[in-house]
């Protein structure tokens, strides 16, 4: 079903349970861009969308445990560099990329294929296995934050508090209503406990019907002041550098930098152009390429691209498929740098988001109140048109950059740390790649426009 109403029916059994031992565990994690999207509405700040939240959840309806989505974002960010150089290496052991100047004590091992693809989001993964399965052993295996985030519910805490999978039902805020269809893979449900790693995904515009049907408007709501004891295991981790998708282009290419050619970058080197790396406008604001030269460098060393919008992706498709498109496009760099040519054969990772603008956008995101009958149900409001709409994004992406939310390194977070060494050893352990990784297959689907892959409900 995944709806509120779910997470409604688990809180009123556990009510009515006579036995303690019957009662579910209830645990609700809460994507940073859906808070973004409810501050930007309601003129709040995101630290105070969280302590609502907490009220809401926690104080009101009695959720047991309330997390940031954010921490289980560190470790997939973690993980997908981890992955990114390891491909790279093996690809400079094949030839097919410069051998680094750095090497590593271990021998290159694993497929090469590369460019590496993002991915976190649903809608694109859908699209490359119902419409281009010879992609998807270029796209990567790191699972997406919301399903880390189950894995660390269902698994860690699980373990942590002495339960089975299934004594604890997981709800996750989403900005995307194709986040259901990825919490319904098989490959996220656990056949020994019948459960699924996420058993419930809530969109923004849901959680906001919730406080309307439980007598509250979000912008004059109580907060939790004390909504800091819910972090005691996977503490409330700010935000992502990079883009408001998570951060994955900024991130990895700073990682491979550092590991791959021995150089320190900053995010504000990324986002800004400088220190070897140039930033490279595309035809639009959603296709934009990043690369890196290092120091002494006739040619970059990293070629990174973001890639959000359906259009932009079918371009990028073309380019990256095997016998896909080669030719050069030369764009003029921002960072004061010559001309910088592009092209399939010196991409080396995409981050690939479906919606334009990526996740802050998501459909399941909130949208500003048009005006029609007052009796409209604003959760159900019909986009904005065009030129509002980008307004309305461009609000929602400055609240998820707001100093409230600080920008956070995943490498230097002692927290994560400390719960990647007690959950799995290290990351790089087999446990680690069972946990931490998932696999695409090409799917069969019914005839259609290329178009409507993107939206097809499973």
């Amino acid at each position: 079903m995944q709806s509120h109403k779910e997470l409604y029916a688990v809180l009123a059994a556990n009510a009515a349970a006579a036995d303690p031992a019957a009662r579910r565990v209830v645990c609700v994690s809460v994507a940073p861009q859906s808070r973004a999207s409810i501050a930007a509405k309601y003129g709040l700040s995101t630290a105070q969308v969280r302590r609502r939240l907490a009220w809401l959840l926690k104080r009101h309806l009695g959720i047991d445990h309330l997390f940031d989505v954010a921490f289980a974002r560190n470790i997939a960010l973690l993980e997908s560099a981890r992955e990114f150089v390891r491909r790279y290496r093996a690809a400079a052991a094949e030839g097919t990329v410069p051998a680094p100047p750095i090497s590593s004590p271990e021998p290159a091992s694993g497929p090469a294929s590369m460019p590496m693809l993002a991915s976190a989001c649903p809608g694109w993964i859908c699209y490359a296995e119902k419409t281009h399965g010879a992609v998807l052993p270029l796209i990567d295996t790191t699972k997406s934050p919301q399903q880390i985030m189950g894995a660390l519910v269902k698994d860690h805490l699980a373990s942590s508090l002495g339960l089975t999978p299934d004594r604890i039902f997981h709800v996750a805020v989403m900005p995307c209503y194709d986040k259901k269809l990825e919490a319904s893979r098989q490959d996220f449900y656990n056949d020994v406990y019948s459960t699924r790693d996420v058993d419930c995904v809530l969109t923004t515009g849901e959680v906001e019907r919730m406080f309307r049907e439980q007598g509250f408007a979000i912008g004059e709501a109580p907060e939790d002041d004390d909504d800091e004891d819910e972090d005691a295991l996977f503490p409330h981790a700010g935000r992502a550098e990079g883009s408001s998708s998570g951060g994955y282009l900024s991130f990895i290419l700073r990682y491979a930098a550092r590991e791959l050619f021995g150089v320190a970058l900053s995010p504000d080197d990324v986002a800004n152009g400088t220190n070897g790396v140039a930033v490279i406008p595309g035809r639009n604001p959603d296709s934009v390429d990043v690369t890196f030269t290092p120091p002494g460098a006739d040619a970059p060393a990293l070629r990174f691209a973001y890639s959000f919008g359906f259009r932009n992706i079918q371009n990028l498709v073309r380019k990256v498929k095997p016998g896909g498109a080669r030719a050069a496009n030369p764009r003029r760099t921002r960072a004061g740098g010559a001309s910088a040519a592009t092209s399939a054969s010196t991409y080396h990772y995409v981050e690939v988001m479906a919606c334009p603008s990526g996740c802050i956008n998501g459909g399941g995101q909130l949208r500003p109140d048009a005006a029609p009958a007052a009796t409209a149900d604003p959760a159900d409001q019909p986009p904005a048109p065009a030129a509002a709409g980008k307004a309305w994004i461009a609000a929602a992406d400055k609240a998820y950059a707001s100093p409230d939310e600080p920008i956070v390194l995943p490498d230097e977070l002692p927290a994560v740390d400390s719960v990647v060494a007690a959950w799995l050893g290290s990351l790089g352990s087999d446990r680690a790649r069972r946990l931490l990784h998932t696999a695409y297959r090409a799917v069969e689907a019914p005839a259609q426009s290329a178009a409507s892959a993107l939206t097809t409900k499973w």
